[in-house]
C-alpha cells in the first residue's frame, strides 16, 4: 500500500534547494530528508531529483512513504480493540495486563506483537512506532504511527503537549477540590527506583483533574497530562491523598476491589500528521472499573 506525502512549490519558494525546502518549509526532520533521497523516494513529476535540486513555482513534490522496514518482533495474532485507522496511523484500545512492547521478562505477547501481525496480514510492510505508551495495567487508548513522517510529527506535538491525553480514574476517598491543577515535579530517587515521588528536585509535571462523579468512599475523576512523565497521574493523586484504587505502588497493599490500578487513557485529541485535521477518539471504560463503580453505589 503506498504512502505518499506531496506538496506544490508556491511562487515564494522559486529557487530554493530541495532540501532547504523540505526541512524549514515543510519540517521534515535531517534523518528522513536523508534516507528518502537516498532511497530514491522524492520524485517532482516522474523524476528522482537530489537534494540541491533547485525549485521552480507548480513544482509537485512527491515523497514516498512506504519502504521495506523489520524488526525484531514477531507478529503474532491477537485479537485487537482498534478504534482508528487509516494509511498513517492506527489506534488501538489496550486492554489491561497487556505489555506494550517486548521487553526480556516479555518477549512475545504484546501489543506490538500483536500490531506488527495485523500490518502483515494487510500487507503493509511498516514497523511498530509506538506515539504513545501506557504501564502494563493501565487500559485505553495507544497511537501508533506507520511511517516515519507520521512519528515524527506527532512526537514533536507530543514535545509541545499539543496532544491532548485524557484519562479516567477511580480514587479513595474524595478530592478536596471538584477540579484544579496539580503543579508538582517529579523525582527518581535512584536509577534503580521503579517508584517516583513528588521531589523539587523532579522535573516539571502537571496534571489537570475534575471529579466527575462522588461516592461514599471514592471519587470518579477526568485528568489531562500537560506532561508526560512515569506514573505522572499515579504519583500526583497519591500526593494529593487519593491514591488510585488497586495501586498497590503508590496507595493501598490490601486492595481487593479491583486486581490492578483504575485508570484508563480513555481520550485523545491530536492534528492528523497529513490532513491537519483535529482527531477526537474516546473508549469506554472497561468491564473492571466499571464493575469497581457500581461497587460504591
Amino acid at each position: 500500500m503506498a504512502s505518499v506525502l506531496e506538496f506544490e512549490v508556491k511562487k515564494e519558494d522559486e529557487g530554493r534547494k530541495l532540501r532547504d525546502y523540505l526541512k524549514t518549509e515543510i519540517g521534515l526532520s535531517s534523518r528522513l530528508i536523508r534516507g528518502s533521497a537516498v532511497g530514491g523516494r522524492i520524485r517532482i513529476g516522474n523524476q528522482i531529483v537530489k537534494l540541491n535540486h533547485s525549485l521552480e513555482v507548480g513544482d509537485i513534490i512527491r515523497i514516498e512513504l512506504s519502504k521495506e522496514e523489520s524488526q525484531d518482533i514477531e507478529p503474532e495474532e491477537m485479537e485487537l480493540d482498534i478504534v482508528y485507522e487509516d494509511e498513517d496511523l492506527l489506534v488501538v484500545n489496550k486492554a489491561p495486563f497487556t505489555v506494550v512492547h517486548p521487553t526480556r521478562s516479555h518477549p512475545s505477547g504484546t501489543l506490538a506483537n500483536g500490531v506488527l501481525h495485523h500490518f502483515r496480514s494487510r500487507g503493509e510492510s511498516c514497523i511498530v512506532r509506538l506515539v504513545s505508551r501506557l504501564d502494563r495495567d493501565t487500559s485505553g487508548l495507544i497511537i501508533i504511527a506507520k511511517n516515519q513522517y507520521c512519528h515524527m510529527f506527532l512526537a514533536k506535538e507530543m514535545e509541545r503537549n499539543a496532544v491532548i491525553k485524557g484519562y479516567t480514574a477511580v480514587v479513595w476517598g474524595n478530592l478536596k477540590k471538584s477540579k484544579g491543577t496539580i503543579n508538582e515535579p517529579i523525582y527518581r530517587p535512584s536509577q534503580d527506583s521503579i517508584k517516583r515521588v513528588v521531589d523539587p528536585r523532579g522535573q516539571k509535571s502537571i496534571t489537570h483533574f475534575e471529579v466527575v462523579e462522588s461516592f461514599n468512599q471514592a471519587d470518579l475523576v477526568r485528568l489531562r497530562l500537560e506532561t508526560g512523565r512515569t506514573h505522572q497521574i499515579r504519583v500526583h493523586l497519591s500526593y494529593l491523598g487519593n491514591p488510585i484504587i488497586g495501586d498497590t505502588l503508590y496507595g493501598r497493599e490490601e486492595e481487593t476491589l479491583i486486581n490492578r490500578q483504575a485508570l484508563h487513557a480513555s481520550h485523545l485529541t491530536f492534528l492528523h500528521p497529513r490532513t491537519k485535521e483535529t482527531i477526537s477518539l474516546s473508549s469506554d471504560l472497561p468491564e473492571d472499573i466499571k464493575n469497581l463503580i457500581r461497587s460504591f453505589k
